[in-house]
């Protein structure tokens, strides 16, 4: 039995539900989770149902996210700019981290894509191996096709990502669909991980649309569009304190809070998606052979991708708005790819195991972030952050 400590990026709810079901995969073979640890502003942010699912020590830290301000769209450089100024904070976190890894001493810690984790892997040099774990690391891949066009904001995702993974032993890439590891760059490609209730559902089809939206500001959009189509019922989840946790907007449009069971229960009956090109809920509905309509947070380059990716593997139509007359449209025409899926999926245990068992069990060459720029970028870090 080995013992692993997760570190978790609390923002939306994609890590914490891969958290959740990689916890259920270790535990049933025998393994520990010690403790996990989760990176957010707010603790207040932190769903209830992760903590009712990972009956562990869970514990927050202040970690960077993203800004949107009071437009729908990502604001990349004041998230930048924001998160510089908070750097004694992180610094912080950073010695937080560092500090219950030494009073819980596990064997692996696994990061699901934290910032503050790959800066302590850099700093403080571990013996214990660390393992990342998101579909963001499938873009530093070698074969993996991107996006043609918006360079700038491409370079800096992939920049996060290299942050989040300082000194990684190994990366785990979640995909759509299966391709070979890149062991130039410590990458192995795995399914995705999805929480058991998705699995245990059966899907049907009910005259209704499931729309979730990262960022509430969106349900304007919506809202907007069902005006010249009440016809169409549309029931869509969003996270906006300012409403009940149901909110019927009119007849046939009804807002919900943010409910992890009540929203599955509503993606097994919906005939279709309509979402944000959040990974993770993309991934569900294809599980469930739904049809999906991807429409990126403006400027949210990693949704962008996400949706560039998933249309590709088959799993619906991506677009830059909320226009539903054109995924209704789509709907005839979908190819149900979920047995393919679920195919893929159904290596998610075996080599998640094969994975962090192998780096448990040996001892392993740190990786590191130097690639002849390391001292200047080493100095530059570490006078940031005093360390």
């Amino acid at each position: 039995m080995s013992k692993f400590l997760f570190v978790v990026q609390g923002e939306g709810r994609g890590h914490l539900t891969q958290a959740i079901s990689l916890f259920e995969i270790l535990t049933a073979a025998g393994h520990q989770v010690v403790s996990v640890m989760v990176g957010m502003d707010n603790e207040k942010n932190l769903p209830s149902f992760f903590r009712e699912k990972i009956p562990v020590n869970i514990i927050t830290f202040p970690a960077p996210g993203l800004v949107y301000g009071q437009t729908k769209a990502l604001k990349v450089w004041d998230t930048i700019s924001t998160h510089l100024k908070k750097i004694p904070k992180y610094r912080k976190s950073v010695q937080f981290l560092a500090e219950k890894v030494e009073a819980h001493k596990p064997d692996v810690i696994v990061n699901f894509y934290d910032m503050v984790c790959g800066l302590y892997a850099f700093f403080y040099r571990p013996s214990i191996p660390v393992v990342c774990i998101g579909h963001q690391y499938l873009l530093l891949h070698q074969s993996f096709i991107s996006l043609p066009n918006k360079r700038i904001d491409r370079f800096l995702l992939n920049l996060n990502t290299k942050l989040t993974s300082l000194n990684a032993t190994r990366k785990l890439a979640l995909s759509f669909v299966q391709m070979p590891d890149d062991q130039a760059h410590k990458i192995s490609v795995t399914p995705p991980l999805l929480r058991n209730e998705v699995k245990n559902l059966t899907a049907t089809t009910q005259p209704f649309i499931l729309a979730y939206i990262t960022h509430h500001k969106l349900g304007e959009d919506i809202i907007n569009w069902h005006a010249n189509n009440r016809e169409v019922q549309i029931h869509c989840f969003w996270n906006n304190p300012e409403f009940a946790n149901e909110w019927k907007f009119r007849e046939n449009l009804t807002f919900h809070q943010v409910n992890s069971e009540k929203f599955l229960k509503m993606m097994q009956d919906c005939s279709g998606l309509v979402c944000t090109a959040g990974f993770e809920s993309v991934c569900e509905a294809m599980y469930l052979g739904k049809p999906i309509m991807m429409v990126p947070v403006p400027n949210h380059i990693e949704q962008e991708i996400n949706a560039w990716d998933g249309a590709r593997a088959g799993a619906g139509i991506a677009d830059t708005n909320f226009d539903l007359s054109r995924f209704i449209s789509y709907l005839p025409q979908h190819h149900d790819i979920s047995e393919n899926f679920k195919t893929w999926q159904s290596q998610t245990s075996s080599l998640f195991l094969k994975n962090l068992e192998e780096v448990a069990l040996k001892e392993v060459e740190i990786y590191s972030f130097n690639n002849g720029n390391g001292n200047i970028f080493g100095k530059y870090f570490r006078k940031a952050f005093g360390f």
